[in-house]
């Protein structure tokens, strides 16, 4: 039952876009993809919720967690097994699990819990909030976009994982992020 929201062994250096919504995650990924001519591993969430939307006008709970988690790694793993360079993931289970700490009270499905912590990722990029906000069926927290950065930053420090904080404008953001993974490459 667990074992699909476990990331199975592939041979790529794996990197995470992290951070709040509209921050330049999905951008940046598929620049990214196409710089090292890699693949990048889409936001499940994102599909999976607005098909929720548009068909029930209905947003996220606490039940849907678990689905989009085993979604995100089910789509993480068959990318993985395309490319044996670099890996972009738009997001990981360890975002899912800050959201639903953010979202639902600091609560967590522990099965989440278990695997965001135990799936790791060569890199994170942790986005930070200094792009302009875009509005869509799906974002709703505007106002919060400080207090989301902290509680994603703080997630990566609290299980010391790898980041590089990215700022600035598009190009700025792609020439450190490749700088940073060129370094991983070339390890």
């Amino acid at each position: 039952m667990e074992e699909k929201y476990k990331q199975e062994p592939s041979n790529c250096i794996k990197v995470v876009l992290f951070g709040p919504e509209s921050t330049g995650k999905t951008t940046l990924s598929r620049q990214l993809a196409r710089h090292y001519n890699s693949v990048w591993v889409p936001e499940y969430a994102r599909t999976y919720l607005q098909n929720k939307w548009n068909n029930e006008r209905k947003t996220c709970t606490p039940e849907d967690l678990l689905p989009i988690a085993e979604g995100q790694i089910k789509l993480e793993n068959e990318l993985a097994k395309k490319t044996d360079s670099v890996l972009i993931c738009d997001t990981d289970l360890l975002e899912t699990k800050v959201y639903s700490q953010a979202y639902y009270a600091g609560n967590c499905d522990p099965t989440l819990e278990k695997f965001a912590l135990k799936n790791t990722y060569n890199l994170y990029f942790l986005t930070y909030i200094d792009t302009p906000w875009e509005a869509d069926d799906l974002r709703d927290k505007p106002e919060h976009r400080e207090e989301m950065f902290k509680a994603f930053q703080d997630e990566l420090i609290k299980n010391n994982r790898p980041y590089i904080l990215l700022k600035g404008n598009k190009k700025e953001r792609l020439t450190t992020a490749i700088k940073h993974i060129d370094k991983l490459l070339n390890k």
